[in-house]
């Protein structure tokens, strides 16, 4: 484990990407969620997710789901897609 710059929180050295969840790679939400569940067991404790990964953010939904129960012990990143807001 590491700690994310200067906030204290402590994370794994790799990072589940999830931008093929969806219909651009799988799109299967159950299938896609024993993904970040098997993530999550080898100790992986961060999550890669943006709007733009699946059409309109159907990753970040997956992934939220995914972790319902066990957010206190993981941390999920996302992103803003292009044209989504203040530069």
């Amino acid at each position: 484990m590491r700690t994310l710059g200067r906030t204290g929180i402590r994370v794994s050295p790799s990072c589940l990407g999830t931008m093929m969840f969806g219909q651009a790679g799988n799109p299967d939400p159950h299938d896609c969620a024993g993904i970040v569940h098997l993530a999550l067991d080898a100790g992986i404790n961060i999550v890669d997710t943006a709007d733009v990964y699946g059409p309109r953010g159907v990753s970040e939904e997956i992934v939220g789901r995914a972790l319902r129960g066990r957010r206190d012990e993981r941390a999920a990143a996302t992103g803003q897609g292009e044209g989504g807001g203040a530069r």
